[in-house]
């Protein structure tokens, strides 16, 4: 893991005061000054020291469930200016990382928290994300069928971000998918898939020519975003921990096999 990145992860510093404090010559590792931000460490083995103060990973984590609205990025900083999660988020969350992500126009539960191992181990899952989507036009039959089994396209560009370098890409099948409305002007679904990266479900629309015009994530494996007021925070419950908890531990099973 990068210096900088173990910093932010395991402190209250950012990725930015994490470099500047690297660069300034507060840092040690295993008792040497390191002020290259991109200087490899390793957790559990290496000992990182912050103005004489150690730097080290927690055995507890926290994890957060954020009801994010529309209009936020997933980032710390954007040099455009626009408003972040962090901009709403209290202070006690600035160093947290978040679960994935939800683009600027999408909604719903995003989890955070402030051990890596935790969001590590989630974002590379395949556990159920559930969302509820509203298309502009019809649900057509070519759609179900590929919800269904999955496809395949070289051209996957419509529907990503315009700075977007993923063409070719793989959109397993559905884990389910349900049609509360399907008219015309526009209709409205619920769908449950095991990633949900790189803006897969507006990629999945665009290829039959329609668009996602409200897309809303409601839950991530047990965790469910309920009555959660928008732009509101909540921690997990304990139902919610023991599930994590878990599935972590099976996790490490499965690397240690």
């Amino acid at each position: 893991m990068r210096l900088n990145k173990y910093i932010a992860h395991h402190s209250s510093y950012s990725r930015r005061e994490a470099d500047k404090v690297i660069q300034d010559g507060y840092v040690r590792v295993n008792g040497e000054v390191q002020d290259n931000p991109a200087t490899q460490v390793e957790e559990g083995t290496d000992i990182v020291y912050v103005s004489g103060k150690q730097v080290s990973p927690r055995d507890k984590y926290t994890v957060i469930v954020y009801n994010k609205p529309k209009g936020e990025l997933v980032t710390k900083n954007d040099p455009r200016g626009r408003k972040t999660i962090y901009d709403s988020l209290s202070k006690e969350y600035k160093h947290y990382i978040p679960i994935g992500r939800l683009d600027f126009a999408s909604e719903g539960l995003l989890l955070l928290t402030d051990a890596s191992k935790v969001a590590t181990a989630l974002m590379g899952s395949d556990l159920q994300r559930i969302y509820k989507i509203k298309i502009k036009g019809q649900v057509t039959s070519e759609m179900e069928t590929a919800m269904l089994n999955g496809m395949t396209l070289d051209d996957a560009s419509a529907g990503g971000h315009s700075h977007s370098k993923i063409m070719r890409m793989e959109f397993k099948p559905f884990i389910g998918y349900q049609i509360q409305k399907n008219a015309p002007n526009y209709s409205i679904l619920k769908v449950a898939i095991t990633e949900g990266k790189n803006r897969e479900l507006r990629r999945f629309f665009a290829h039959f020519g329609t668009e996602i015009s409200d897309l809303k994530r409601l839950s991530f494996a047990e965790i469910e975003l309920n009555n959660l007021p928008t732009g509101k925070v909540r921690f997990l419950e304990r139902s919610e921990y023991t599930a994590l908890a878990k599935f972590l531990k099976e996790e490490k099973k499965k690397g240690a096999s």
